[in-house]
């Protein structure tokens, strides 16, 4: 498989083939770079100390407009989007009519009646006519947008004095249109990486010159190209859920995977509204953070073991070099979540001794991202 026998077209293709990457796995049917020559656990201590810049262009975006296009969105979405502002982004989730997850989606709002959504492997387009259907408001993929993600304590830093608009004043989950060396660009605050971050949304004609200059810009800071295995470590790291690996099942609820705070059930009504009452009494697993005594990272999908009688799985996984531990997010019993559980964990690659720790494993308490001078 290469980058040609993948139905979307990535504009860094050559960038990432310079770096190392053979482009030849995709997200959402565009080619990423999994791997570049360099180690991805040297990218991780730059994205952890500095900064490293990751193409995550992969993501489908969805322009959604019009008259009544709150109330469309209020029925498809768990969330009450109409409590944003202009400029302001949530993370949300569609359930469907059993209030089983299909897809977690983040919702941009950059208008009264002018939203974004980005959404990464569900069936958020598989349902997505129906809720538009008859209405007032359209939706449309943007195919051309490239998201460009710099990660890490120094990317306000490198970017600032290239945009023409203060990015010191962007919180967290804020987004807003601006000048980035001379590019007309959307730069939200967030990102995927536990780390403060900027992700910068330009067309695909003008990715590559965008990426070229936050490289050179990014030079005298120590910046790194990073890969999706970095890219997997410290979203891992930060205990960032990734949809639908974390949810083993099939069909958890956003109760079942510690995503009650993305449920408004004060809205009239939304689909799957009444399941999701229902099933809140109903609980049948929890998603924790598990360190594992292992001098490696476990396979996906190992079994977690009590008392001899298997009990839950192993979803996310890593080696965590920067923290020195092999650690998981698992599912469990409800009544198996509290810290200090023990467990055994059985995989292709032995058994081992296991114990339920808090989240996320990396700032336990996300002053990375959310500094304590901005949740006033």
């Amino acid at each position: 498989m290469g980058p040609e026998d993948f139905p979307r077209k990535n504009a860094l293709q050559a960038i990432h083939q310079a770096l190392g990457s053979k482009l030849d796995s995709d997200w959402n049917g565009m080619p990423i770079p999994q791997h570049y020559s360099t180690d991805a656990y040297d990218e991780v201590a730059i994205v952890r100390s500095k900064a490293g810049l990751f193409d995550v262009s992969g993501l489908r975006i969805i322009d959604v407009s019009g008259a009544d296009v709150v109330a469309v969105l209020n029925k498809m979405l768990t969330t009450d989007v109409d409590g944003l502002k202009a400029g302001q982004s949530a993370i949300s989730n569609i359930v469907d009519e059993n209030g089983s997850l299909i897809d977690d989606v983040l919702v941009y709002r950059d208008g009264p009646t002018e939203f974004r959504l980005s959404h990464g492997g569900g069936s958020l387009e598989d349902v997505i006519d129906g809720f538009f259907a008859g209405s007032q408001s359209t939706w449309a993929k943007d195919d051309d947008v490239h998201i460009l993600s710099l990660q890490g304590p120094l990317a306000l830093d490198i970017l600032a004095p290239h945009a023409e608009k203060d990015l010191s004043k962007l919180k967290y989950f804020e987004h807003a249109p601006n000048v980035l060396f001379g590019k007309t660009v959307s730069i939200a605050r967030g990102g995927y990486s536990a780390e403060r971050g900027y992700e910068v949304f330009s067309s695909a004609a003008d990715a590559p010159f965008l990426w070229d200059k936050i490289m050179e810009a990014g030079k005298p800071f120590g910046i790194c190209a990073a890969s999706w295995d970095c890219l997997d470590i410290v979203r891992v790291e930060g205990a960032l859920l990734f949809f639908p690996f974390d949810m083993p099942k099939g069909d958890e609820t956003p109760w079942e995977v510690g995503a009650d705070w993305t449920v408004d059930l004060t809205k009239l009504d939304f689909n799957g509204k009444a399941a999701l009452e229902k099933r809140k009494s109903e609980i049948r697993s929890a998603n924790v953070g598990i360190e594992i005594d292992a001098h490696e990272a476990i396979e996906p999908g190992a079994k977690l073991v009590k008392d001899g009688k298997e009990v839950g799985t192993v979803n996310s996984t890593t080696y965590s070099r920067h923290l020195m531990k092999s650690i998981a997010l698992g599912s469990v019993p409800p009544e198996l979540k509290a810290i200090g559980t023990t467990f055994e964990v059985v995989s292709p690659a032995g058994t081992f001794t296991a114990h339920v720790v808090r989240t996320p494993f990396y700032d336990p308490h996300r002053l990375r991202t959310h500094p304590l001078e901005e949740r006033a």
